[in-house]
């Protein structure tokens, strides 16, 4: 019984381990979506247009009626006076007045009392107001202006968003193309050590038979040995390269993928010079991101010159308040409506040194989209070139390999025949791992080469774009 259990345990365990140690399996695409969801960058880029979209409505609220509920309660521990004319000497001077003037009593005019200032108090110890006070801005240059910029702002945000998607999808076209590219390089060493282990088989067939001679066989060996390390180096390299995919893609380094495609090259007829630079100057990204930074450069200037202009304002106040000294509050109410302006005269030239600080922000934005205009045509041309020039070789190592494979095939043959030697076969395989490496590299490079152009161009395909596209 318990054999038997170990025994069904095993077979569940040899069943459920292959799904473990199963490959994730990645084309181009795939890397970059998942670059695309994990990356840090895009992340915080998608935050910053979030943000930028909320200070538009914040600004679109300054244009729109506010609303405060202000309520005060105050209780005098300690009355407040003030000096004020002695109200019983007034009444008793205004008495003996009256009567002296209506005859009703002789007139004397020592009955008048001296009226001196005493410290009196008008307020009762409790006070409570309750105020409703609507306000709308009639006319603000700072209000309208600052919904102006936070649009433009938020274009810019989205603009630095496609720049990032675009940076990111060319990272992980280099970086997935630069596995492909080990993985090539892995297959054409081990084809190259499989060619000389077939090579030795077929030397100590014929030294076993006399044919050959010991040292041909030792040579053979010995070239054997020499590709063998290099084979290992070659699969330390893919490995290496995988790793350095995983971190882009943010997938766990101890999970095992598996990269599929080809490094093929497509024969294309290149556009010209001079509309690879117009479209580049139209198109790239960088480039849109500094032109939005330079229109809020100037917005921001005339919000700063805004501070020159009146403000106006029309406003409705409802007020409810009472008073008393023992709890018996007497209770009125008020309503009120009008308008408020103002205008600031002086600030001791803070506006103009504001506003000349900003002129300067657009300057300098400005001058760094001529050097960034620069930079890019002389990206495109350095691009261009090397587009040209790789297709000039691709042509010419693809040939180079198919002679390098015959002369390979003739000096096998040759060495079967026994007019040919050890020496022949080794530096035929030598180069045709180097015709092979050459031509692979070549195309490599023209397909990475592509890729940046495209990117340069503003290429990027759409459909990454609009994953996190924002209205």
């Amino acid at each position: 019984m318990k054999n038997k259990l170990i025994f069904n345990l095993l077979g569940l365990i040899l069943f459920i381990s292959p799904s473990f140690s199963q490959n994730r399996i990645l084309n181009l695409d795939d890397a970059i979506n998942i670059a695309l969801e994990n990356n840090r960058d895009i992340k915080l880029a998608k935050m910053t247009v979030e943000k930028a979209g909320a200070a538009v409505d914040e600004a679109f609220g300054y244009a729109l009626p506010s609303l405060d509920l202000n309520g005060t309660f105050t209780h005098f521990l300690r009355k407040p006076k003030m000096p004020f004319p002695d109200f019983g000497a007034l009444l008793k001077n205004a008495t003996y007045s009256i009567l002296f003037d209506e005859n009703v009593i002789p007139r004397d005019n020592s009955k008048f009392i001296p009226v001196e200032t005493q410290l009196q108090s008008f307020a009762q110890s409790n006070n409570y107001e309750a105020q409703l006070l609507l306000t709308q801005t009639l006319f603000s240059s700072t209000v309208f202006r600052g919904i102006g910029a936070s649009k433009i702002y938020f274009n810019l945000s989205k603009a630095e968003l496609n720049n990032t998607i675009s940076k990111t999808v060319l990272s992980v076209q280099t970086t997935f193309y630069g596995v492909l590219l080990a993985k090539q390089l892995y297959e054409i060493t081990n084809a190259s050590f499989l060619n000389a282990q077939d090579n030795l088989r077929n030397v100590k067939a014929l030294f076993d038979q006399g044919l050959v001679s010991e040292f041909d066989m030792l040579q053979a060996e010995v070239q054997v040995e020499n590709i063998r390390p290099l084979v290992l180096q070659m699969e330390n390299t893919l490995k290496s390269a995988k790793d350095g995919l995983k971190v882009l893609l943010g997938i766990p380094q101890e999970e095992p993928i598996e990269i599929i495609g080809d490094i093929v090259y497509t024969p294309e007829e290149l556009p010209d010079e001079y509309d690879l630079i117009s479209e580049a100057l139209q198109s790239n990204f960088g480039l849109k991101s500094l032109d939005l930074k330079k229109q809020v450069d100037e917005a921001f200037i005339q919000i700063d010159v805004s501070e020159y202009w009146p403000n106006i304002a029309a406003f409705g106040s409802y007020s409810y308040a009472g008073s008393s000294d023992k709890w018996n509050f007497q209770n009125y109410s008020s309503l009120t409506v009008g308008l408020s302006f103002s205008i600031n005269l002086w600030k001791g030239n803070r506006t103009k040194n504001r506003i000349e600080q900003s002129t300067i922000t657009y300057k300098q934005t400005e001058e760094q989209m001529n050097l960034y205009k620069d930079f890019l045509i002389t990206q495109v041309r350095a691009k261009y070139s090397e587009l040209k020039r790789v297709q000039t070789l691709v042509d010419a190592q693809n040939k180079n390999v198919k002679v390098a494979e015959r002369a390979y095939e003739i000096a096998k043959v040759r060495y079967k025949e026994g007019t040919g030697n050890q020496l022949e076969i080794q530096n035929a395989d030598i180069a045709l791992k180097q015709a092979r490496t050459n031509y692979i590299q070549s195309v490599h490079s023209y397909l990475v080469t592509k890729f940046e152009m495209d990117q340069l161009l503003g290429r990027t395909n759409q459909e990454y774009l609009l994953k996190y596209e924002t209205e």
